[in-house]
């Protein structure tokens, strides 16, 4: 259970993120901006296409990590809960 401090901690990350104007986040350099700016239609849809080709390879990347640690999550839940009351002790 979330106690009272905990909700309002996360009352104040919700106003806060809500607060945050959107173009906060969309924020690039100068030079990319201005170069962007100046070419035509064609070298912008590129640039668009070149967005999301980089966008695929972390994507997959993470969904491969995601897949093998879903796949492995009980690997080593199988053991016996035995601890040993010593190291080394004889049994």
């Amino acid at each position: 259970m979330l106690n009272r401090t905990h909700w309002l901690l996360l009352a104040f990350v919700v106003v806060l993120a809500l607060a945050i104007p959107a173009p906060v986040f969309a924020q690039s350099c100068a030079m990319c901006y201005q170069a962007a700016a100046k070419s035509g239609p064609q070298m912008i849809q590129a640039l668009k296409s070149g967005i999301l080709i980089l966008l695929f390879p972390p994507l997959f990347i993470c969904g491969g990590i995601m897949f093998l640690a879903y796949r492995k999550r009980d690997l080593f839940n199988d053991a016996p809960n035995e601890v040993p009351t010593r190291l080394g002790a004889p049994q």
